[in-house]
């Protein structure tokens, strides 16, 4: 029961974020940065208030779900006030959630994000203003669960180990393909029939993610790769060979994120949800509301070039040394 309620309470938060946090707030106030500003302010400051709360993980976890849930019963008319409250909830748990991850597994990791994206594949397209009850529902389920999740921590997950840098510009880059996308009127793949394609390929990712084993430099190489075949379908307005890629990189790369995560202690969580859960998410959105979207290759050829340079091509010093 332990490994199953884990499974669910991931699950259900992941799936919460996407739907009520991500897209369902931001696209009920229309894209308004005035308005939705107060989230973002409440992420960060919950994000780091929850390693210095001192009672213990799970204490912290239920009060920020009452927290969570006290505020789904008000979705979507929030006010600015509320935003602040629910980005406390939502930034405090996504810590506190990878923390908990530390007592499963490799397998629950892949079920947990399995669920959550087939669950949010298909649920995307509910209309935004009647997202309360699934809000309310997602949240009750996270309680629920956490009453059968045990205190022990045991990791059983891979570390990937990878820089806060590169992770910053994974998330960029998928935010601001991913808000583009879903503004867009000529090409939205989850609004133009894909979505049993984009659920499948979801699930090709996490297992990409896991069985495919390479090094850390051709990991990296392969992500950055994947990005720019994404951003090539998108500029080319080719819809399905987009809805094939495009999730692959996601599932692939969060599974790294979070082997890279979940060996850190809460307090560097905390630092590290800040700058990968908000800062690099909203300038993602930034980009999209401006309409830059064709201005961010420029930034990942320039990574791709310094990645080949660095792992790829013999150091001509050493060479001669």
């Amino acid at each position: 029961m332990q490994k199953i309620a884990l499974v669910l309470f991931v699950a259900a938060e992941l799936c919460y974020y996407l739907l009520i946090a991500q897209t369902g707030i931001v696209e009920y106030f229309s894209s308004d940065l005035f308005t939705i500003i107060y989230l973002p302010i409440g992420g960060v400051t919950g994000s780091l208030l929850s390693s210095y709360i001192k009672t213990s993980n799970q204490n912290k976890i239920f009060g920020f779900l009452l927290i969570q849930l006290a505020m789904s019963f008000f979705y979507p008319n929030l006010s600015s006030l509320m935003l602040f409250i629910l980005g406390i909830s939502v930034g405090a748990l996504a810590p506190l959630l990878i923390n908990e991850l530390k007592k499963g597994s490799s397998i629950q990791l892949g079920f947990a994000l399995a669920i959550a994206y087939v669950l949010g594949t298909f649920l995307f397209n509910f209309d935004v203003t009647l997202r309360g009850n699934i809000a309310i529902a997602l949240t009750v389920l996270a309680i629920v669960s956490l009453f059968f999740i045990k205190e022990n921590k045991s990791i059983d997950i891979s570390n990937s180990n990878f820089t806060l840098a590169s992770m910053l510009l994974w998330i960029f880059l998928d935010s601001s393909l991913f808000e583009t996308l879903s503004r867009d009127e000529n090409i939205s793949i989850w609004r133009d029939g894909y979505t049993y394609e984009i659920a499948f390929f979801h699930l090709l990712g996490i297992v990409l993610a896991f069985k495919l084993q390479l090094q850390k430099n051709l990991k990296e190489l392969f992500i950055i790769i994947l990005f720019a075949l994404c951003y090539f379908f998108y500029f080319l307005n080719e819809a399905l060979i987009l809805s094939i890629v495009y999730p692959i990189v996601i599932s692939y790369y969060n599974v790294v994120i979070l082997q890279t995560l979940i060996h850190k202690n809460l307090k560097t969580l905390s630092i590290y949800m800040v700058f990968i859960g908000w800062f690099a998410s909203g300038a993602g959105l930034f980009i999209a509301l401006e309409h830059l979207i064709l201005f961010v290759p420029i930034i990942f050829i320039i990574f791709l070039i310094i990645t080949i340079n660095q792992n790829f091509i013999p150091n001509k010093e050493k060479k001669y040394a």
